[in-house]
């Protein structure tokens, strides 16, 4: 199985939380991510987004069918978001559009074994799979990319 987690662009300040939309550096950043993605990930891959106005700007941006999740939502857990992606068991890649601190703590967990805040910036993508081999299976990073490293 492979899991991306795509944390949404930078958004507005205010409230209520879940009503703020992209920045204009947030649309860019959404816009140069959504390109990156667009050419990576395969056409089978599922998109599931928080109902937030920024998660769903930001997964607009890549102009793919997608499906909103009210679990992805701001106060989600590791365990709502990883249940929503059937991980490990599903057949297609998935990508998430989320927040922190719960998508770090979804990588922290596939990759290191256990729950912690680790930090994924506003707009960066971390790509997650699980293989297989024999009878033992193990997560690795596939990709970490940030949208300042992305030429436009």
């Amino acid at each position: 199985m492979e899991l991306i987690l795509w944390r949404h662009a930078e958004a507005e300040m205010g409230e209520p939380d879940e009503g703020r939309a992209l920045t204009a550096k947030g649309h860019k950043q959404a816009w140069k991510m959504a390109e990156w993605l667009d050419h990576n990930l395969p056409n089978s891959c599922k998109i599931l987004v928080s109902p937030a106005v920024r998660a769903v700007q930001t997964a607009e941006a890549l102009g793919r069918k997608f499906k909103i999740v009210d679990d992805l939502a701001p106060d989600s857990t590791a365990e709502k978001i990883l249940a929503a992606a059937h991980w490990p068991d599903s057949r297609e890649p998935v990508l998430i559009v989320g927040h922190q601190p719960t998508l770090g703590q979804v990588a922290s967990t596939l990759i290191s074994g256990a729950s912690q805040d680790w930090t994924i910036r506003k707009g960066n993508v971390v790509w997650i799979v699980q293989r297989e081999k024999g009878e033992t299976s193990g997560n690795y990073l596939r990709a970490v990319m940030a949208p300042d490293l992305l030429a436009k």
